[in-house]
Parts: C-alpha cells; sequence; structure tokens
C-alpha cells in the first residue's frame, strides 16, 4: 500500500492538518521502520478528504468526492464491453 500514496502530497496535506512530519520521500526499507510504520498508521486513517478526486491506477479514471463521498458510478458508456 505504501508504494501507491501520492507522496508529493503526503506530506504537505500531514503538514497543513498539524499531524506527524512526514518525510519528503519514502524511506528505504520502510517495512522494517517502526517509527515510520507508526506515522504512517496515524497520518493515512486520520486524513478524510472532503472535496477532491480519486484516480483509478489502472485505467487513470478520476472519481469526484463531494463532502467526503466519493462518486464511483460509472456511465452507460463505461460499463459497456
Amino acid at each position: 500500500m505504501i508504494p501507491i500514496v501520492e507522496w508529493a502530497t503526503l506530506p504537505e496535506a500531514a503538514n497543513t492538518l498539524h499531524l506527524v512530519e512526514v518525510p519528503k520521500e519514502p524511506i528505504q526499507g520502510y517495512e522494517h521502520d517502526k517509527t515510520f510504520l507508526r506515522k504512517m498508521h496515524h497520518v493515512l486513517p486520520e486524513v478524510n478528504v472532503l472535496e477532491g478526486t480519486l484516480q483509478c491506477p489502472e485505467s487513470g479514471r478520476l472519481f469526484s468526492i463531494s463532502h467526503g463521498i466519493p462518486s464511483m458510478l460509472l456511465t452507460n458508456k463505461e460499463t459497456k464491453t
């Protein structure tokens, strides 16, 4: 899960929300760094996106988030194969 975190955004969001300090780049060997993993465990569940978008890593499709609720409905065109 850690490799798909948007690292350019996470440290800024954590700082803006006055959460724990997050390194600017992912730490090599983070799987064994308990301090780093505790910070991630603290930051990731506590960040709630109220407005914005989610992007599918496979298709690149954007899904809007409004009032904290993602709209992940597909259009009729997208559901036809």
